[in-house]
């Protein structure tokens, strides 16, 4: 669904849409706060015999290693010129 709207988002600023395309799948990718945010998080939830306040507890920090992480890289491996 958010594909096309960073496409066209990074066609409008005049810049390539690549790095806008990784973002959209990296942030798809990358939900760990709720054990309903992604598939794998419900799936391992009663198994592993976590709590739902487990998730944020975890995945809060996590998300932000993911953001200090990913943005740079994105700048570094697909330029926006």
């Amino acid at each position: 669904v958010m594909a096309p709207i960073a496409a066209e988002f990074a066609g409008d600023l005049g810049y390539r849409p690549e790095a806008f395309l990784m973002a959209v799948a990296i942030g798809a990718g990358c939900d760990f706060l709720t054990p309903i945010g992604h598939q794998c998080n419900t799936l391992v939830m009663g198994p592993g015999g976590y709590r739902f306040s487990d998730y944020p507890r975890l995945g809060l920090p996590l998300s932000f290693l993911v953001v200090i992480v990913a943005v740079p890289m994105l700048m570094i491996v697909w330029p926006m010129s």
